[in-house]
């Protein structure tokens, strides 16, 4: 339960940072809250050579930009719950956090570290693709986006190159009105999801007009479940398509057997947590 050694850096810059980590390359990793690293590192499933410490960098904040959400990515899971903004716009966000391991994890792990880890155990990236947002990644020949739909490749790999940093998530504001829910099933408070399911939808006339559907720990990546969201665009969420739409959204899980439950289990369970969080969210809706 010791870490290996390493060096640790605390650049005064987003442009320090970043030509650190250049410079040092695969051998080194930044850390924001520290709560998905540290763990991995005292594990040794994790062994940098260098720790590049971005709490000294002006990544806060949390602001509307015209038809879209910027928020910077260490922004506190503490602090999106506080948010009246968040509160107002994305209530999903706040839902989200409340059930992101404890409070006092909360009070230091990041958003920015929570999406951008690549640990299918983390809450926020399935919401993320749910929302259909992008990543604001700088790098030392400036800065791009990468959608979260584009970004998870595999568990801990992701679309982040060697010499770039995750500082800011824009999302997309949805629809006024529209309904929302993250159902997740655990063992215990704290505890990563046994299997999750984010949805956000929109009402028309009794029909769903719009639906995106993200799952959280039954893969090796978040899953954006497109098949599922598209069969109930059109419906009522009657019990016929709404069993259609889990079949699809199950049939793209290939969770691991592990002390949460078989794989079997846990692919039923991401059914089980997408049928209520359909539920809660055409009650949330308004046309």
């Amino acid at each position: 339960m010791i870490p290996g050694s390493f060096q640790y850096h605390r650049p005064a810059s987003i442009k320090d940072a970043v030509a650190l980590l250049a410079d040092l390359g695969d051998n080194a990793r930044a850390i924001a809250g520290g709560h998905s690293l540290i763990p991995m590192m005292k594990l040794r499933l994790a062994t940098p050579d260098h720790l590049v410490d971005l709490a000294g960098l002006d990544l806060k904040g949390i602001r509307q930009d015209g038809a879209d959400i910027v928020i910077g990515a260490m922004v506190t899971q503490h602090e999106l719950i506080h948010s009246d903004l968040l509160s107002a716009k994305l209530p999903i966000l706040r839902e989200t956090s409340l059930v992101i391991a404890d409070p006092q994890v909360r009070y230091v792990g990041t958003l920015g570290g929570n999406v951008a880890n690549g640990d299918p155990g983390n809450d926020m990236p399935a919401v993320m693709m749910c929302l259909g947002a992008a990543y604001h990644v700088t790098r030392k020949a400036g800065e791009r986006r990468i959608a979260a739909r584009d970004f998870y490749q595999g568990a801990y790999f992701t679309a982040l190159e060697p010499g770039e940093i995750l500082t800011a998530i824009r999302i997309p504001l949805p629809a006024a009105g529209h309904g929302f829910a993250y159902e997740k099933l655990k063992r215990k408070i704290g505890d990563y999801a046994t299997a999750a399911a984010a949805v956000v939808l929109t009402m028309s006339g009794g029909r769903v007009a719009t639906c995106a559907i993200g799952l959280t720990n039954v893969a090796e990546t978040p899953l954006w479940a497109e098949e599922a969201g598209r069969l109930l665009a059109g419906s009522a969420l009657d019990a016929a398509t709404v069993k259609k739409a889990v079949a699809a959204a199950e049939a793209i899980t290939s969770p691991a057997s592990d002390t949460r439950g078989p794989a079997h289990y846990r692919t039923k369970m991401a059914g089980v947590m997408l049928t209520r969080a359909l539920a809660r969210a055409k009650e949330r809706a308004r046309a």
